[in-house]
């Protein structure tokens, strides 16, 4: 386990990441299948959920107020 933590925890990164990957694996299938542009949804729910996992990411390698000192 890491020593800075996220503002996630071990398993809601991991359900982020099935979300991402689902949402991303969604819209092209969706695109293909359906003729309206409501499989934009999709991509907007991925670029969201990849998001904050990218803000997880940040934060988990910022380093602790305990090591600078």
């Amino acid at each position: 386990m890491r020593s800075a933590a996220g503002f996630l925890s071990e398993r809601q990164r991991r359900l982020a990441w099935v979300g991402f990957m689902l949402a991303a694996f969604q819209a092209p299938v969706a695109a293909s299948l359906i003729n309206d542009a409501s499989w934009l949804f999709a991509v907007v729910v991925a670029l969201v959920v990849a998001t904050v996992i990218l803000a997880d990411d940040n934060q988990r390698r910022q380093p602790a107020a305990a090591e600078l000192e």
